[in-house]
């Protein structure tokens, strides 16, 4: 008799990232496991309003307590191991790691895995203002001896808005999928050899088929790393 896949808890903030995120464990899991099968899958998601304010005054011990009030509602449902489809929600990462009752899985971790394998030095990061600014994929890049590049200020300005004001209330206009890769081409031309889409719903807006850049996928690199974790039982 097979051995049953972990069961995956999934702490949310932003709906449609977590639902995108949901969708490729669910995809990726029909690749690796056969039809219609996928590992037990329980989703938490906090209101990004509730969580918000601690956002906006770098309170990361105030996102540590949502995500790890969260981590145990998953982790009551049955989940044995936990991701979050929230990039900038990884800046209390370490705080809610050592802490939880169940091991987590690092997105910044599986996204530069993936850089690794795929031979890219120097990747541009699009993300929330917290995560184009803050330490999480720094870090994590610089132990794989790869480099990290942010866009300019007013690139960065132009990124974090759509975000907020379009891509987390589910709207995805061409125009903001041109701007984006206006940003990225930018990046191009600065030396950068890939493109980290370092918040959960950019893949949701950026086409593969025409990024200026060959795209880092958090949201489905994530969702893929959950489900080999799930596998090896």
């Amino acid at each position: 008799m097979a051995t049953k896949p972990k069961h995956i808890g999934i702490v949310a903030c932003s709906v449609e990232g977590a639902a995108l995120c949901l969708r490729e464990i669910a995809a990726y899991s029909l690749r690796v496991m056969g039809e219609h099968m996928h590992p037990q899958v329980t989703l938490s998601c906090i209101a990004m309003g509730e969580w918000m304010p601690a956002f906006n005054r770098g309170d990361y011990a105030g996102i540590a307590e949502f995500m790890l009030r969260e981590t145990e509602i998953v982790t009551r449902a049955g989940a044995q191991l936990a991701i979050c489809p929230d990039n900038s929600a990884h800046l209390a990462f370490k705080q809610v790691a050592s802490k939880s009752p169940i091991p987590w899985l690092h997105i910044a971790q599986e996204v530069a895995k993936a850089a690794v394998r795929s031979g890219y030095k120097h990747a541009a990061l699009l993300g929330t203002r917290f995560t184009m600014s803050g330490p999480v994929y720094p870090e994590v890049f610089a132990k794989h001896a790869l480099k990290i590049s942010t866009p300019a200020e007013a690139d960065q300005q132009s990124v974090d808005e759509i975000i907020f004001e379009e891509l987390v209330n589910g709207i995805f206009s061409e125009a903001s999928r041109l701007r984006y890769n206006e940003v990225i081409n930018r990046m191009k031309v600065r030396g950068c050899d890939s493109v980290i889409l370092g918040c959960t719903e950019i893949p949701l807006l950026v086409r593969v088929d025409d990024c200026p850049l060959p795209a880092l996928d958090s949201t489905r690199l994530l969702a893929r790393a959950a489900v080999d974790a799930a596998l090896q039982v």
